[in-house]
């Protein structure tokens, strides 16, 4: 049969077709291999690179593991040959007279214990390389990139005309009629660059003569000033001579206490008490012990002025002449501001534990607090109020200078 030439052209044509399909179909499964050459060289790749960066990080942490076990072997070199030295540590362990500088005693130290092992390493280098009497371990604590910073600075008055301002008003410290007059304690670290005369760590007189005030009254008497009462004395309970005990440049604890006012629906003991450095200091023939009673009456508010607030490094006093509230300007560094509107202590079991906690101790684990200031910032003019009441002071001036923030101050 002779098929026509319209037919051979058709059959041309329909081969030509399954022709170019089946070479599509082949180039496409190249192409398709192609991709998954391509994948899988970069699969390898990643794979390699993850090997390598594995590789680096072990022999990285293998480096830091013969740099630590080599300064172990070290220090336990020096420790074998190092006699146990007595120092002073200043840092509240207990209040020990002697400290042994042992890798073992250093170690286990409650400001120590958490840190990485190098940081206890590089910390114990440094207490042995100074060769001292006295160990200041906050100023050792937080450098060089450790994960746990101690601040070490305190805040330093110069008893010029320079203070801290702070909104917290005995009367209504919560902006309500709720006041101290119910009972209070306050806590406290001093250093005194001097000692003499009226000076106050921190107070307030207000317009209506309410007292809320703390310092000394001369070079061997306290004075501690509550409601209506100014309480002092000059005899220290353990016998020593000059009647408080401080001298200046050294650390203090106080705590006063004051058990309530005398009204009938609170029924409080009225006694003011006192502690410095755990001891407790009493004034003859005071009735009920301590510093004897005194009488603070809940209607002497007043929130008319500045008198009203709390002052560090001297205390605030209406001045009718002039209004300028500075009165009684200490020359010392305070640390640890802390007032409770209960009065937790009548024995001094809570006087001797902040003295014994020393920096370590931390008032915000009571519920009675009602304002506490570290005074630890380091810089600017901001007083935290720790308490969660928002009292917070502003370091101030009523002359030229502001109070200044001291480096390397809190050994206690």
């Amino acid at each position: 049969m002779i098929r026509s030439f319209k037919d051979k052209m058709k059959v041309k044509q329909e081969a030509y077709q399954a022709e170019q399909e089946r070479l599509a179909i082949i180039e496409e499964q190249k192409r398709k291999e192609r991709e998954w050459e391509l994948f899988d060289l970069e699969q390898k790749a990643i794979a390699e690179k993850n090997q390598q960066i594995l590789a680096e990080e072990e022999s990285r942490q293998h480096t830091e593991y013969l740099q630590w076990k080599q300064e172990q072997q070290i220090l336990q070199e020096q420790l074998e040959q190092l006699p146990a030295k007595p120092i002073d540590t200043g840092i509240g362990m207990g209040h020990e007279a002697t400290w042994k500088l042992t890798w073992m005693s250093f170690s286990t130290h409650p400001k120590i214990i958490d840190l990485p092992m190098s940081e206890k390493i590089r910390l114990f280098k440094i207490a042995q390389s100074r060769d001292i009497d006295r160990m200041n371990q906050p100023a050792v604590l937080g450098g060089g990139g450790s994960a746990v910073a101690v601040t070490n600075t305190t805040l330093t008055f110069a008893g010029n005309n320079d203070y801290v301002r702070t909104t917290f008003n005995p009367d209504n410290y919560d902006g309500t009629e709720t006041g101290l007059n119910h009972g209070f304690t306050v806590s406290f670290w001093v250093k005194p660059a001097t000692i003499g005369g009226f000076l106050k760590a921190l107070g307030r007189r207000s317009e209506d003569g309410g007292r809320f005030e703390f310092g000394l009254k001369s070079a061997d008497a306290v004075h501690v000033g509550v409601g209506a009462a100014a309480k002092y004395e000059n005899t220290h309970n353990d016998g020593v001579a000059g009647g408080h005990g401080m001298t200046v440049g050294n650390w203090y604890h106080w705590v006063v206490t004051y058990g309530g006012d005398n009204h009938d629906d609170i029924g409080g003991d009225t006694n003011v008490r006192i502690w410095i450095n755990g001891n407790a200091i009493t004034k003859t023939g005071a009735t009920g012990g301590g510093m004897g009673i005194a009488n603070w009456q809940p209607s002497w508010t007043n929130t008319v002025n500045e008198s009203s607030n709390l002052y560090f490094g001297a205390r605030s006093e209406y001045h009718e002449d002039n209004g300028n509230a500075y009165n009684q300007g200490w020359a010392c560094s305070l640390s640890e501001v802390a007032i409770y509107k209960t009065e937790t202590d009548d024995d001094g079991t809570f006087a001797n534990a902040v003295y014994n906690g020393g920096t370590s101790y931390d008032h915000r684990n009571n519920s009675n607090l009602v304002g506490y200031w570290k005074l630890n910032e380091g810089a600017g003019t901001h007083a935290e109020d720790l308490s969660g009441y928002g009292n917070h002071g502003t370091l101030t001036t009523a002359g030229t200078e502001i109070p200044t923030w001291s480096a390397g101050g809190r050994n206690f």
